[in-house]
């Protein structure tokens, strides 16, 4: 097609799809609070169906509650290309963190629709249920079931912390499908998502091409000492363990800066025993997240941050033990589909640059069993899970824009 390079999608448009669904689940400070399968979750889904629906779409529901909305293409062989994110948030979320993916892919099919541009394999707009994890852990549950990752009955008994099973809340809102889990196959994945990071706006780059995913390891430490009184132990007596954290930490800070540029570490989760002004604390649990996108250097900084922790631990007459309590590897996206999205930036003449994942995103579920990328556009001073999440509409458009031509790359313009 003539003039390829200068489709775009209709930023107004997107914009205000935007901010209609965010009136659906309001937080308090001006984002939203969305939580999986709840009864603002269901309004948003019946939303997404009628403008699919109205889009001309062909909407779908497997057993887990994925949406799936198929614009056909002209290969009844061809297998399709899909596009999406999630529509669910966190209890203080935003209205950007997982609606732009989804509303960018709706987006894509009326831009289609607008200009009569025919494709020869299917485009299908998705929203995964249940990305966030914060009602039903863990995280990427219902695209982890997609990509056998979780078995379907175990995510059902998920309780939320009023004891609600998964699968019952998903009948209770009437959106439990009939298609069997991880049936479909997939040409291709794009996720369009907001940084959730500064680097995009602090470099002043309009688009991030994600190349990888960040693995991570949530390891459990407990420290051991002796309980005292603060004013009469003698300071060469004591057995702190509130010490051995403060060191620990030290040690986990040092041990991911040796990786930099793209290792990070912290403790984000941290219980002192028995937490009184005047008793030198007799316990303490930290929860160390160590990411990376290389999966030797988790496992390196795993392995340091257990010497080093005993090594520190008996030094000051602590006990000290260690237990992974959650993770998953790292990801490398689908090499075609990551040329697919730099090409795409190239050819609008956007700023940009390759970039590491640093949190979850359904997509690193789905490059499992499907060739896939992300697209990522800046947030402002990288906020998000946060009600003060902010983008522009310029950036919004940019990711859509960069989404719609990379999807067509995939999805093969019949002339």
């Amino acid at each position: 097609m003539a003039g390829r390079h200068n489709l775009t999608i209709a930023a107004d448009r997107l914009w205000q799809s935007l901010a209609e669904m965010a009136e659906i689940g309001p937080g308090i400070a001006g984002g939203n609070n969305r939580q999986a399968l709840t009864d603002a979750d269901g309004k948003a889904r019946r939303l997404l169906q009628r403008w699919c629906e109205d889009a001309g779409c062909t909407m779908a529901l497997d057993q887990m509650g994925n949406m799936f909305a198929t614009r056909p293409g002209t290969d009844a062989d061809a297998l399709p290309v899909y596009v999406g994110s999630h529509l669910d948030t966190q209890p203080t979320g935003g209205r950007y963190d997982g609606v732009l993916g989804v509303l960018g892919g709706l987006e894509i099919i009326r831009t289609l629709n607008e200009l009569d541009i025919k494709t020869k394999h299917p485009i299908v707009v998705t929203n995964w249920t249940n990305e966030e994890g914060t009602r039903f852990a863990p995280a990427l549950l219902s695209s982890g079931v997609f990509a056998g990752v979780h078995d379907q009955d175990w995510a059902y008994d998920r309780t939320d912390a009023e004891g609600a099973r998964f699968g019952d809340a998903l009948n209770r809102i009437g959106w439990r499908g009939e298609e069997a889990v991880g049936a479909r196959k997939m040409h291709a994945f794009f996720e369009l998502h907001i940084e959730q990071g500064p680097i995009l706006e602090a470099e002043g780059k309009e688009i991030g091409v994600v190349t990888h995913g960040q693995g991570l390891r949530w390891i459990e430490v407990t420290v051991e000492g002796r309980a005292a009184h603060t004013g009469s132990t003698p300071m060469p007596m004591r057995r702190n363990a509130g010490l051995g954290m403060a060191r620990i930490l030290e040690a986990l800070e040092a041990i991911a800066r040796d990786h930099a540029p793209d290792a990070v570490a912290a403790a984000g989760h941290i219980d002192v025993y028995p937490n009184s002004r005047n008793v030198i604390p007799e316990k303490v649990v930290l929860t160390a997240d160590l990411r990376s996108p290389i999966l030797e250097v988790i496992l390196d900084m795993e392995a340091r941050l257990e010497a080093e922790a005993r090594a520190i631990c008996d030094a000051l007459g602590l006990r000290v033990r260690f237990e992974v309590v959650g993770g998953f590897d790292p990801v490398t996206f689908d090499p075609a589909c990551v040329g697919a999205v730099r090409d795409a930036a190239e050819t609008l003449g956007l700023g940009h640059r390759d970039i590491v994942s640093g949190a979850g995103h359904d997509a690193c579920a789905i490059s499992r069993v499907a060739p896939t990328a992300m697209v990522m556009c800046p947030c402002v001073d990288g906020l998000s899970h946060n009600e003060a999440e902010e983008i522009t509409k310029d950036w919004a458009a940019a990711g859509a824009n960069v989404l719609l031509h990379a999807v067509l790359s995939m999805a093969e313009i019949v002339e």
